[in-house]
C-alpha cells in the first residue's frame, strides 16, 4: 500500500489546489466490496493535493470509506484509511502462485465465502438451516455484519461526523417500498446504523432498521449516487470527483466468465450515464431560462407571472470528473470479494494515479458553451473503449 501522508502536516493542507476549483467539492463514491480500496487511493491523492472534500456522497463501500474521512481529523483520515484496509485483507496461508493460474483467486474466492471477512462479516450458520427458516427480519442475510459495526465503532467518530464538515450523505433502500432514502448530515445526525444499512446489500448482509424501519444496500437502486448533488437545492458550482468501480462501457463476452464478469460490471455502474444526460438536459433549459431573461425589459422581468417563471433558471455549473478503477490482470466476477493484499494494494495505487493525473490535467479549466450547466470529464479509457 502507498505511504501514508505524514501527519504533521497535514493539519496545514490548503482547502484548495494551488490553482483552485471552482465551486464546492463533492466527492461521489461508488458501491463495489473490495474494489473500494481504489476509492481510498483518490482520496490520498486529493489530500496531497491540498483539496479536502466539502460533501461526500458514499453508496455500500463507498458510505463506508466516506465515514472514515469525514469520521477523522484531517491528519487521521488516510490513518484511518489505512487501518480500515489493513484489517479486511485476506491474508492467504498458502501462496499458490506460479503453480495453478488462477487457483490462488480461487482459493481466497472460497474461503472469504466459507469464513467471511475479519473485521468486516462472518457467517450466519441459522442462514443455512433451510430457505423458510425463522431467522426474523433483522437478522436475514447469509452473513453477520456484527464485526463490521465494531470496526467502524473503533475507526469513525460520530461526533465528528454531525458537525457536518464535511457534509455527509449515504444512500440506502427502504425495503418496504423500494425507494432510495439519502442520510445527510444536512438534515440530522447520522450513526453507525446509516453506514451499515448503506452497506447491507441482499441475501447476503440482512437489513437495518433505522427509524423502525428496514434499509438495504442503496446500491441495488442507485450505485453512483451523482443524482444527489444534481438534485441538491440551492444547486451551487461544483467539481464532482464521481469515482466508478464498475466499468459501464465493456467489450463483447465471449466466454461465461465474461459473461458474468460484464453483468456485475452492468448490474452495478448503475443509472449515471442516463442520469448525466438528463441533469445536462435541464441544466441546459435553467441556463436557456437565464440567457432569455436577459432580453427582456426591466418592466417584464418585474412581473408576478414573469418572475415567477424565471425562478426556474439557474447560473450554477457543475464538472463531473468521473475516475474509473482498472481491470486487473485476471479479473472476474469475483472481484468486489478480493480482499486480498495484492488486489487492495494494486486498486489503490490505481486510485492514487488516476487522481494525480486527473489533477494534472485540471479539465475544469478552460471555455466551456456558456448555457451548459453540467459538463461531463470522462477518463481517457472509458472513451476509447465506447469508440469500439
Amino acid at each position: 500500500m502507498l505511504r501514508q501522508t505524514d501527519s504533521s502536516n497535514s493539519a496545514a493542507l490548503p482547502r484548495r489546489a494551488p490553482s483552485g476549483l471552482p465551486g464546492q467539492i463533492v466527492l461521489v463514491l461508488q458501491g463495489g466490496g473490495a474494489l473500494g480500496s481504489y476509492q481510498a487511493g483518490v482520496y490520498q491523492a486529493l489530500q496531497e493535493a491540498g483539496i479536502e472534500p466539502d460533501w461526500i456522497i458514499g453508496t455500500s463501500i463507498g458510505a463506508i470509506n466516506a465515514s472514515l474521512i469525514v469520521g477523522n481529523e484531517p491528519q487521521r483520515r488516510l490513518e484511518r484509511l489505512h487501518e480500515f484496509w489493513s484489517r479486511v485483507q485476506r491474508v492467504p496461508h498458502w501462496s499458490f502462485q506460479g503453480v495453478f493460474r488462477g487457483l490462488a483467486e480461487r482459493w481466497s474466492y472460497w474461503t472469504t465465502l466459507t469464513q467471511g471477512i475479519p473485521g468486516f462479516f462472518k457467517p450466519n450458520p441459522l442462514a443455512y438451516a433451510g430457505d423458510a427458516f425463522p431467522l426474523g427480519a433483522d437478522r436475514a442475510g447469509y452473513y453477520s455484519t456484527a464485526p463490521l459495526e465494531l470496526t467502524l465503532a473503533e475507526l469513525v467518530n460520530f461526533d465528528l461526523i454531525n458537525q457536518g464538515r464535511p457534509r455527509l450523505t449515504v444512500g440506502a433502500a427502504h425495503v418496504r417500498t423500494s425507494q432510495m432514502r439519502y442520510f445527510d448530515t444536512r438534515e440530522g445526525r447520522l450513526d453507525v446504523r446509516h453506514i451499515m444499512a448503506s452497506g447491507a446489500l441482499p441475501p447476503a448482509f440482512p437489513p437495518v432498521r433505522i427509524e423502525g424501519e428496514l434499509y438495504w444496500d442503496g446500491g441495488i437502486l442507485s450505485n453512483t449516487p451523482t443524482e444527489a448533488v444534481l438534485d441538491d437545492s440551492p444547486r451551487r458550482d461544483s467539481v464532482i470527483f464521481s469515482v466508478h468501480l464498475w466499468n459501464p462501457v465493456g467489450r463483447e463476452p465471449m466466454t461465461m466468465a465474461d459473461v458474468l464478469n460484464r453483468h456485475k460490471d452492468v448490474q452495478y455502474s448503475s443509472r449515471i450515464a442516463s442520469q448525466i444526460v438528463r441533469h445536462q438536459q435541464a441544466h441546459r433549459l435553467r441556463h436557456v431560462i437565464n440567457e432569455l431573461a436577459s432580453r427582456l425589459s426591466e418592466n417584464e422581468r418585474s412581473k408576478p407571472e414573469v418572475r415567477e417563471l424565471l425562478s426556474y433558471g439557474c447560473q450554477t455549473r457543475m464538472h463531473v470528473v468521473q475516475l474509473l478503477a482498472p481491470q486487473l490482470d485476471h479479473e472476474d466476477h469475483t472481484k468486489d470479494i478480493d480482499f486480498s493484499p495484492a488486489g487492495i494494494k494494486q486498486r489503490w495505487e490505481a486510485g492514487y494515479a488516476h487522481t494525480r493525473a486527473v489533477l494534472a490535467r485540471e479539465p475544469w479549466l478552460g471555455q466551456f458553451d456558456p448555457l451548459s450547466g453540467v459538463i461531463l470529464h470522462e477518463p481517457k479509457e472509458l472513451t476509447a473503449l465506447a469508440a469500439e
